[in-house]
């Protein structure tokens, strides 16, 4: 099994949960990418992997690295259903050491899962990881994509450029940022 839709997603969530509520856990984690997208219904394509950026703990967000239950979890729906094993990951998590967008914390909503609860990106942190990734990926890659089909407005994504040039001092950088950006504008 190589990708996952928002049905099949929600079902593999839901089986990590069981296995963690089965070992009385209970864990919550911050969830962007294609994921948060799929999950939340503003894309339609497939994923092939869950990105964690965060753990939520008492209402507060921490970086990872995930709790053993949830790796160990995960791993066993890994195997069970040819995954992956790193399909649910926090490599997103590095994203800590240089900053994440301002909003991380708005628009979430929770699903939960069993023993796993997951909270999903509010629309600007959404917006603004997929501008940094599409800067780093190219302009045809899915994170552009995915862009575009959020189809962010001129304060959303002034707002997303904003936290983007912050990410890297390269001289091409910001030029980078700016094609980017004016295809995300021409997307009509």
């Amino acid at each position: 099994m190589d990708d996952f839709d928002q049905h099949l997603l929600a079902q593999l969530l839901a089986k990590v949960g069981d296995h963690l509520a089965f070992e009385g856990r209970h864990v919550t984690v911050l969830v962007v990418g294609g994921a948060a997208l799929s999950l939340r219904g503003w894309v339609s394509r497939t994923t092939h992997d869950v990105d964690v950026l965060a753990i939520e703990t008492q209402g507060k967000l921490h970086p990872p690295p995930l709790p053993e239950a949830l790796v160990i979890a995960a791993r066993r729906v890994a195997r069970d259903h040819g995954l992956a094993p790193d399909w649910l990951n926090a490599v997103i998590g590095a994203q800590w050491t240089s900053g994440l967008p301002p909003t991380v914390g708005e628009g979430l909503i929770r699903l939960d899962f069993g023993g796993l609860r997951v909270a999903l990106a509010g629309r600007q942190t959404l917006i603004a990881l997929k501008l940094f990734a599409a800067v780093d990926q190219g302009r045809h890659s899915v994170h552009t994509q995915d862009l575009v089909a959020l189809a962010p407005n001129t304060s959303e994504l002034a707002e997303a450029r904003a936290w983007v040039l912050q990410q890297d001092v390269a001289l091409e950088f910001p030029r980078l940022v700016e094609e980017v950006c004016d295809h995300v504008r021409r997307r009509d």
